[in-house]
């Protein structure tokens, strides 16, 4: 029975990356909340970003369960930083009735450090796709926003760097 593996991890841990050899040979879809973004919008990060976001991501959840149900595993990367977020995608999906597993990157802060800063070079030569640079400031907004999870929430824990 397809089911939809959700990837929860800090930005720059490797959620794509570990999405597309999900992906090899398993015939999932991968659904990227950054790719969508980065698509319809270039990432603009004005007033209306994150109500464009939340509106995005009720699509695709949707649309997730609807290729689910279609026979077809689903990949879902979007970091799902926070537990109440975790919660109700949980909710969401044990309520619509579609198989789903929880994924967590744990990565090592020093090996963290350096992805970011090769996430950053890139971006800074024009070689970062949807990457989008990430400051001092924006890093310390994002860090205070990310929530690790437990093992109690995580079927699949995968320890990166360490």
């Amino acid at each position: 029975m397809a089911k939809i593996i959700l990837i929860c991890g800090k930005i720059c841990c490797g959620k794509t990356y570990y999405a597309r050899q999900l992906q090899e040979g398993t015939g999932s879809v991968i659904l990227s909340m950054d790719e969508a973004t980065f698509d319809l919008i270039q990432n603009e990060q004005g007033e209306y970003y994150n109500a464009f976001v939340r509106r995005l991501g009720g699509y695709l959840c949707k649309k997730a369960c609807e290729i689910c149900k279609a026979g077809a595993n689903v990949i879902l990367e979007w970091g799902f930083w926070s537990k109440q977020d975790r919660a109700a995608m949980s909710g969401y999906l044990t309520a619509n009735g579609v198989p789903f597993e929880w994924h967590y990157l744990d990565i090592a802060d020093d090996l963290w450090q350096q992805r970011i800063e090769m996430r950053n070079k890139q971006v800074a030569t024009e070689n970062g796709g949807a990457d989008f640079y990430v400051d001092a400031g924006l890093l310390e907004k994002l860090c205070a926003m990310f929530e690790a999870p437990s093992k109690e929430e995580i079927d699949v824990w995968q320890s990166v760097g360490r």
